[in-house]
């Protein structure tokens, strides 16, 4: 390790120090030093033996380190440490063009999004005409639960997280159209896991519909959301509203499918 890896930031009291020394020696191992003995990584990160194997003990009950009761090295699940940031960095990158040829396949609005908060962030879009009341651009930010890409989020998430979120958002029906309670909020989310995408008919602005399907990891966790938006009167007056929305449901689940395929792929 370098002098700069090594050397201890100015004090602070938003400081944790035993945070700093668990990451400290998971940086010691590297092409070089690919398996260490407990005294070389106590060497290589300056720590007491003691210390050193309280943290590589830690991190073997954690999964990111293995031993053979001689020498440690680290697991392929350290990985997942980084894997959240690179794939947020990429994601954009990775959904435009797939959000693009979906957009010019069906001629309406694509776009991606991710949960922030209790909130869907728009993080890609191509546009083809504005069809809210509000411009939507990157950035752009909605309660999640009264938006398809949000309800195919909120659907993605544990147990425990979706009942958190509920706890600190209420529902509040923006149409009278919407679904004004959590119960029926609940309802909904379930009828998106079982099939996988999510229709949501003028419950964020009149006039407005969507259709959504989620983006998954290499472990199916979903990490994102992309979606069609539609013109409720243009839908309705097509000769055959539903199967003109089945047409749309298939290629967005496909591309839903290589914006996927993508992520996991790391591309």
């Amino acid at each position: 390790m370098t002098e700069a890896q090594t050397a201890p930031p100015v004090a602070s009291d938003q400081y944790v120090q035993s945070l700093a020394r668990g990451l400290a020696v998971i940086r010691a191992f590297d092409a070089d030093h690919p398996a260490m003995t407990l005294s070389e990584v106590a060497q290589r990160t300056q720590l007491t033996r003691a210390t050193a194997r309280r943290f590589l003990h830690t991190l073997v009950e954690l999964g990111y380190v293995r031993t053979d009761e001689r020498q440690f090295s680290l697991t392929p699940s350290v990985l997942q440490l980084g894997y959240a940031y690179l794939s947020a960095l990429s994601l954009p990158q990775l959904a435009q063009p797939h959000l693009q040829a979906l957009s010019t396949q069906l001629g309406e609005s694509t776009s991606a999004a991710v949960l922030d908060g209790g909130d869907i962030s728009y993080v890609a879009r191509v546009a083809t005409r504005r069809i809210m009341s509000v411009g939507i651009t990157v950035g752009t930010r909605f309660p999640a639960y009264a938006t398809s890409m949000g309800r195919v989020l909120l659907a993605g998430l544990p147990p425990a997280a979706l009942n958190a979120y509920f706890a600190s958002h209420a529902v509040v029906p923006l149409t009278p159209t919407a679904v004004g309670t959590e119960a029926g909020i609940r309802e909904a989310l379930q009828a998106v896991r079982i099939q996988g995408w999510c229709l949501l008919d003028q419950e964020l602005e009149l006039g407005l519909m969507s259709m959504a399907a989620p983006v998954q990891d290499a472990g199916g966790t979903v990490v994102a959301a992309v979606n069609v938006s539609l013109q409720a009167q243009a839908v309705n007056a097509k000769v055959d509203p539903a199967a003109f929305l089945d047409t749309v449901r298939q290629q967005l689940l496909r591309t839903a499918a290589l914006i996927s395929a993508d992520v996991a792929a790391g591309k």
